[in-house]
């Protein structure tokens, strides 16, 4: 099996695996890996993510060009912008989930996480008495603006890999598929642990 091959698997059983976890209703979010340095494998536009077949994953390059005629995600740039600022990044997990789109619905700019030992799950953190800011940007159907935006932001800042977008969900990625997924797990967790503290009644 080539790497494509095993990527295209490894995304369809992730869009599973978050469906079950109520990450991407509908056909919301999407999902991409690294092929190499120049190509993505990428979910198509409009799938339910947790009917996926390795049918509806697809190529593209770094300019977010179709490699093989199928139509990607509309947000296929923020995911190219991502792997053209961060060499290492080997998947990107858009998620559109519960508590991560409540706690984005504010007029604050960003979400501090402080003191929580679970920030252990994201690289470079070793302890808990550290405090992670995630930005939120202001969502834009213009998706080549928003990434314009985000990149300038990650040019100008150290970040935590992961931010969220108003009323939308949140972006995260690291230097595999399944560290990625953990990824998202740790973030829903601390997203409910925030809302549940700011007096939000959470299910």
């Amino acid at each position: 099996m080539n790497r494509y091959d095993e990527l295209a698997r490894q995304l369809v059983a992730a869009g599973k695996q978050l469906y079950d976890m109520q990450m991407v209703p509908a056909t919301s979010g999407n999902f991409s890996a690294r092929i190499d340095a120049d190509e993505l494998a990428i979910t198509v536009s409009g799938r339910h993510k947790g009917r996926l077949t390795t049918d509806d994953i697809m190529r593209i390059n770094l300019a977010g060009e179709s490699l093989d005629g199928k139509k990607p995600s509309a947000e296929t740039g923020l995911h190219t912008q991502i792997y053209r600022r961060c060499p290492d990044a080997q998947a990107v997990l858009h998620a559109h989930s519960l508590y991560a789109t409540l706690i984005s619905r504010t007029d604050r700019t960003s979400l501090e996480l402080k003191n929580y030992e679970l920030l252990k799950a994201f690289p470079g953190i070793s302890t808990h008495d550290v405090s992670v800011t995630i930005p939120i940007f202001d969502n834009d159907q213009d998706i080549t603006r928003l990434a314009d935006v985000v990149d300038t932001y990650m040019e100008n800042n150290e970040m935590c890999p992961v931010y969220l977008i108003r009323g939308h969900g949140f972006y995260t990625w690291g230097n595999s598929l399944d560290n990625t997924l953990n990824y998202i797990e740790a973030l829903e967790f601390l997203f409910k642990c925030e809302l549940t503290a700011e007096g939000v009644n959470t299910p």
